[in-house]
């Protein structure tokens, strides 16, 4: 096998970019997508010359001319279409939040030890060369010791309860929509569970979380994070040291970053993306497959229940 033959679940927007950068991984093509209705999943495959379409997903996990699966559906729906194309002997590139818990990503996890199968969550924040890059200069001792981490994202989004991210049974809200994305920077740069988190959120007339504060505290660092439906935050991240700090601009899809030593701007940092940034996801793991691998060594099983762990506590502040 030379090339990873990628099927497509869903035919929104998101799946959109990844059938867009696929045409930047040399060892990567989509032969496939599957959606609720025949009618979309032609037109995406129209729009983007994949040569199946599907109506349902069953189809395309029968397929034996696709190697992997990418689950693009709403939160909701990760957990079984993970699992089904698990069982079906594909490996899953399953969009984040992987899960909707840590309950379920437990489950998610057992049907990958059950079915030897390939697993990984579709963080692409972390395959961003800008993002290693600024993990680099931190590890490189740059800015001295890590003290503070703060990262925000936010849009503002018109309340509609029957829309996907306020629908509170598509496990809609501002935390699981885009405050994952805090959450992993704070993550990707502590390399630990918070000991302590406090919250200050708000609520939409439905009670799905629109605005949401967190203060993670570590033994000696703390991480301002925050997440909004209500208004557009900076979406920058500062990893601040003892002796200078980084700026991430757009840290969820970051393409550059800036190295601080007091006021003084000492390096920066700009990639050569060609496409929208998900083609470094692609590629990392279509490698994987190529290589036999059943785990991400960047995004590993482990970081994906934490991940779920630091939302499922933050909830609890709620």
């Amino acid at each position: 096998m030379s090339l990873i033959r990628w099927g497509i679940v869903s035919a929104g927007n998101i799946a959109n970019t990844f059938a867009s950068d696929i045409s930047h991984v040399p060892h990567a093509y989509v032969g496939a997508v599957a959606a609720r209705s025949l009618a979309s999943a032609s037109k995406f495959a129209e729009k983007h010359g994949i040569a199946h379409a599907y109506e349902g997903y069953d189809q395309l996990f029968a397929d034996p001319d696709i190697d992997a699966i990418y689950v693009a559906t709403p939160h909701t729906l990760h957990l079984k279409n993970s699992v089904d194309a698990l069982e079906a002997g594909k490996a899953v590139l399953c969009e984040k939040p992987i899960t909707t818990s840590a309950a379920e990503c437990r489950l998610l996890l057992d049907a990958v030890v059950r079915t030897n199968g390939y697993l990984m969550e579709a963080m692409w924040t972390w395959f961003l060369p800008a993002i290693k890059k600024a993990k680099e200069w931190v590890d490189t001792g740059r800015i001295g010791e890590l003290r503070h981490i703060k990262a925000d994202f936010g849009y503002p989004m018109s309340y509609a309860a029957d829309s996907r991210p306020y629908n509170a049974t598509l496990a809609g809200g501002c935390l699981l929509d885009m405050g994952i994305y805090p959450i992993a920077i704070a993550r990707y740069f502590a390399q630990q569970s918070p000991t302590d988190i406090e919250v200050i959120s708000h609520h939409a007339p439905n009670g799905v979380d629109d605005d949401v504060v967190m203060l993670f505290s570590y033994d000696d660092l703390v991480a301002t994070l925050a997440t909004s439906f209500r208004c557009k935050l900076q979406n920058t991240a500062y990893i601040i040291g003892t002796d200078g700090y980084i700026s991430i601009p757009n840290c969820w899809r970051a393409s550059e970053c800036q190295l601080f030593v007091l006021d003084e701007q000492v390096d920066t940092f700009t990639d050569d993306r060609r496409g929208s940034g998900f083609e470094f996801q692609i590629a990392a793991v279509s490698n994987d497959i190529l290589r036999g691998r059943k785990e991400s060594d960047v995004v590993t099983h482990a970081a994906s229940l934490a991940l779920q762990q630091d939302m499922d506590r933050v909830r609890d502040k709620f």
